[in-house]
């Protein structure tokens, strides 16, 4: 029996002996329709804005590195550090925020990170120099970690797990949508007022978000506007043990594993397109911030149909009754193969063919790492759900800081020259997924009653 019927079968008059079973399950499904509500999407709709946000806070950074290597004089390196200060900072905070989720919860947990990061967003406009920039950089750093590991967390406690990976797809588009809505209000916000301008109103959007949270979220339990039979849908799961687990103890189980690897392998390459793509399209191509705009439009369009379409493939195969982590790893695999047309971006003479190439790439990671995410879900204990992505985050951000300072000086040393970044981006999705099938259980549906342990 599905968890649907589960959930409302005692809502409709027992059927008597003459009915048949056609019309019980027509009946089922009228009843299912009626009474299980929608709110939990409007969670989910919060959850994508405040990741908006956050991607669009962090990538005015890229836009602009142009303008401000010009402005300041920074070398390629200077920029890499910078980003390298963010990268280890967000590694921190990810994995710091993590553990704080789980501790004080995401009502007033996630919009304390929104406002922090939000102010530290701003503070980049009074910064001159390239220590300034870091301070700046590392502020935001560790205040955007704790975006996703409240997110992931928020989705584990509103949805069942059939229906986790296209509501972590559907908020992680948002990412997508903040890396459009930038270089749409960057360039504007330059040409108007200067590079300041672009810190200030992008970074202020975010205090507006808070409001709206602590307006509208409750927990499950707790909202007044989430119904009876949404709430019994929502928890239709099989009961998990809410077990209290130390932090060190959480390595002994598999999902962190398969997370830490899933985020290191494809994470690095996602900061690579955000912070380099606007100068690879300048260096390549020899357009500015306002022809760079309708091409990373693109490439973040596409980025956002990856997402949701990633959610959605492995949502769909589970409810076809492929069990939860062989749907994950297959959805791995289509992802890991649409990537590695990526390796030729750097080849050919015409842009749009890079763009198409780096949005089928971006897409592709989009919708890997929505089933990244979900398999920590999928492995652990609800109430160790934001200390394993913490843990994830850590390990990829802090792998992230070296990339950047590994990219910066291998494009000084080889005078812009992106071949080999693209070369290794386009294989580094299907590694992590060759280790993460080694970690994760053969068979099976997924989590045990108490994970599943290594």
């Amino acid at each position: 029996m599905s968890a649907d019927f589960e959930v409302t079968g005692g809502a409709s008059p027992p059927a008597s002996a003459t009915t048949t079973t056609g019309e019980r399950a027509r009946a089922a499904a009228v009843t299912v329709s009626k009474h299980i509500g929608r709110y939990r999407w409007t969670i989910c709709a919060l959850l994508f804005f405040s990741t908006t946000i956050n991607y669009m806070d962090r990538q005015v950074l890229g836009l602009l590195k142009s303008t401000l290597m010009g402005d300041m004089g920074w070398t390629e390196s200077d920029f890499g550090d910078i980003v390298a200060a963010f990268s280890l900072a967000y590694a921190f905070g990810y994995i710091g925020c993590g553990r704080l989720m789980d501790k004080i919860g995401i009502r007033i947990g996630l919009p304390a990170a929104v406002a922090g990061w939000s102010f530290f967003a701003c503070i980049h406009a009074f910064m001159g120099s390239v220590f300034g920039f870091k301070i700046a950089r590392a502020g935001l750093g560790l205040t955007e970690g704790g975006n996703f590991p409240a997110s992931i967390k928020a989705v584990s406690e509103w949805f069942p797990a059939k229906e986790r990976a296209l509501a972590t797809g559907i908020f992680n588009a948002g990412s997508n949508v903040g890396a459009v809505a930038a270089p749409i209000l960057v360039p504007i916000l330059l040409a108007l007022w200067g590079w300041e301008a672009a810190f200030l109103v992008t970074g202020g959007i975010g205090f507006f978000w808070v409001i709206a949270w602590l307006l509208i979220y409750r927990k499950p339990d707790e909202h007044p506007k989430l119904t009876p039979e949404e709430l019994a849908y929502i928890r239709s799961d099989p009961v998990q043990p809410q077990v209290n687990i130390p932090w060190l103890q959480l390595l002994r189980y598999r999902g962190t594993w398969a997370n830490i690897v899933g985020t290191c392998f494809s994470a690095p390459v996602w900061w690579f397109y955000l912070n380099w793509v606007p100068g690879f399209l300048s260096k390549q191509y020899g357009v500015n911030l306002f022809g760079a705009m309708l091409p990373l439009i693109i490439i973040y369009t596409m980025a956002d149909f990856g997402s949701v379409g990633g959610g959605w493939l492995s949502s769909h195969l589970i409810k076809r009754g492929v069990k939860p982590l062989r749907a994950r790893k297959i959805t791995f695999l289509i992802c890991g193969l649409c990537v590695l047309p990526v390796f030729f971006a750097s080849q050919v003479s015409s842009m749009w063919i890079a763009v198409v190439l780096i949005g089928i790439a971006a897409s592709a990671h989009q919708g890997y790492s929505a089933n990244v995410y979900t398999i920590v879900s999928d492995t652990m204990p609800r109430n160790a759900v934001g200390s394993v992505v913490g843990i994830g985050g850590f390990c990829a951000y802090f792998v992230g800081m070296f990339v950047s300072m590994g990219v910066g000086r291998l494009l000084d040393a080889t005078n812009g020259n992106y071949h080999l970044l693209f070369a290794i981006a386009s294989v580094l999705y299907l590694v992590g997924l060759a280790i993460m099938h080694f970690i994760l259980p053969k068979t099976g549906s997924g989590m045990t009653p108490a994970g599943i342990e290594v």
